[in-house]
């Protein structure tokens, strides 16, 4: 029983978390339609829109990471979804592309601070022989929500109707709020110390995350304009595209997460990677139908791999008092190479087109890799052999 995975707050907190991420993910396709449609916006528009909600992530996450452990997760959990759930009625009012930034700056700082949460909660609730199963299977109810949200989307404004969609991700959200409410939270010694800004990033995690902050550059990039590319060659619905991607993570994701328990990281993350370097070019070049969903496979495999294996390595070394540091240190590269990566993308399709743009991502996973095998792997060999002693 000492090892059980599947416990009561454990199934809770990975619905509650499945619910607030089929919110997200429905205004992942459609966000961009919503702006073209009403307000005219260019793709550089577009991607300074979407880049908004990471970078208002990314930059709450440090703070929620340093108050997670120094004042408790369940208050911080609480009200961010709270408030989370609350913003989605602020795309109702939008009247200009202004008002749209200012609405998703607010809702990536309430993201920032509730998936923080989420994630830490999540690590304290899962066995220690078990992490990176269970690290994996708490991962998998965001691409659940990747194959799910996009699709229920599609079919909610297939007559344009935006508004709805608005109306039923806030509810969605509003009962995985309920769910996290039921859930009780292991007791995790509180780090009383003062505040500094050398306490807001852990320290041991910080290798994997810049390695994590290279992969999804291109990551934020397609799920930001994969709609988009799939209209300019005459793929109407990226709704297939969406499952198809979800169904590859959440596959990797299952076995990487075992895997990582059994023989480590290295060989897992070094396939991840070459899957992410193969399928890009596949996106790129093979401008078909099938070309554009067996890339989504591939890829799914590879982001699976990665996301759940990285994850797991940025919290194996770390003290339960530091996990809010660590996952927030993690997640908040995470979001950075996303928004990065949504203008980084949106800005080389004018200047090039979707084919450039796909193939210089291959490029930079390619670089990934580098800098996985000469500086992420060397420095967890030397944090285990370390904590070992």
């Amino acid at each position: 029983m000492k090892n059980k995975l599947w416990t009561k707050d454990f199934t809770l907190i990975t619905m509650a978390n499945l619910l607030m991420a089929v919110a997200f993910y429905f205004m992942v396709p459609i966000l961009p339609v919503f702006l073209i449609d009403n307000f005219s916006a260019t793709e550089s528009q577009i991607g300074l829109v979407l880049s908004f909600y990471t970078i208002a992530a990314l930059l709450i996450r440090p703070y929620a990471g340093y108050a997670l452990d120094a004042m408790g997760r369940q208050s911080i959990y609480v009200v961010s979804l709270l408030l989370f759930s609350t913003m989605f009625f602020g795309y109702l009012w939008a009247t200009s592309i202004l008002f749209v930034l200012i609405v998703r700056f607010m809702h990536g700082l309430t993201w920032g601070a509730m998936s923080s949460a989420g994630s830490t909660i999540a690590v304290d609730l899962v066995p220690l022989k078990r992490r990176g199963e269970g690290i994996g299977i708490f991962g998998l109810s965001m691409t659940i929500a990747m194959a799910i949200g996009p699709l229920i989307a599609i079919t909610i404004t297939g007559d344009g109707s935006f508004e709805r969609l608005f109306y039923s991700a806030a509810g969605f959200s509003f009962l995985g709020l309920v769910l996290a409410l039921f859930v009780r939270i292991p007791k995790v010694k509180r780090v009383k110390k003062k505040f500094k800004v050398s306490s807001l990033i852990e320290k041991k995690s910080l290798p994997v995350s810049l390695n994590m902050f290279l992969v999804t550059i291109p990551y934020g990039g397609i799920i930001s304009f994969i709609a988009l590319y799939g209209r300019s060659i005459g793929i109407e619905s990226s709704g297939l595209f969406f499952l198809l991607l979800a169904v590859g993570i959440a596959i990797s994701r299952i076995v990487s997460g075992k895997s990582f328990d059994r023989v480590g990281p290295k060989k897992i993350c070094i396939t991840g990677l070459g899957l992410l370097i193969v399928g890009l070019p596949v996106l790129a070049l093979y401008q078909s139908i099938i070309g554009y969903h067996l890339s989504a496979l591939i890829l799914g495999f590879g982001f699976g791999v990665i996301m759940a294996t990285f994850q797991a390595i940025a919290n194996h070394n770390v003290e339960p008092e530091k996990r809010g540091a660590a996952n927030s240190t993690y997640l908040t590269f995470f979001d950075s190479g996303i928004g990065l990566g949504m203008l980084l993308v949106g800005f080389l399709i004018q200047v090039m087109n979707y084919s450039g743009a796909f193939i210089l991502c291959a490029v930079i996973e390619v670089l990934a890799l580098v800098v996985f095998m000469y500086y992420t792997m060397p420095k967890f060999k030397i944090a285990s052999r370390n904590d070992s002693l």
